[in-house]
C-alpha cells in the first residue's frame, strides 16, 4: 500500500464534478483507493462516499492505493488534484 498527502486548491473543493472526476480516474485502476480526511474515511471509487467527505478548498487529505498499479493510480489522482480538476 502506498499513500500520498494532498491539499485541495480548486476554488469549489470536492463538489459533484471534481468528485466525479476523482472517482472516474480511480476506477481506471485495479488498486483499491481510500481517502482519509480527519476522522472520515471514504472509498475512492464511490461517488457517494467521496462527496460525503464534504472537502472544501484548503482541505488536506490522504489518498492511499493498494494493488498492482498503486503507483500509477496515485500519480494520476495527484495530477488531477494538483491540476485543480481542470478548473480555473
Amino acid at each position: 500500500m502506498t499513500e500520498i498527502q494532498l491539499v485541495l486548491t480548486n476554488p469549489t473543493g470536492l463538489h459533484a464534478r471534481p468528485a466525479s472526476q476523482f472517482v472516474q480516474t480511480a476506477a481506471r485502476f485495479k488498486s483499491k483507493v481510500q481517502i482519509v480526511a480527519g476522522d472520515k474515511r471514504a472509498d475512492g471509487k464511490s461517488i457517494l462516499n467521496v462527496m460525503t467527505l464534504g472537502l472544501k478548498k484548503g482541505a488536506a487529505f490522504t489518498v492511499s492505493a493498494d494493488g498492482e498499479d498503486e503507483a500509477e493510480c496515485l500519480a494520476a489522482l495527484q495530477a488531477l488534484v494538483e491540476g485543480n480538476f481542470g478548473e480555473g
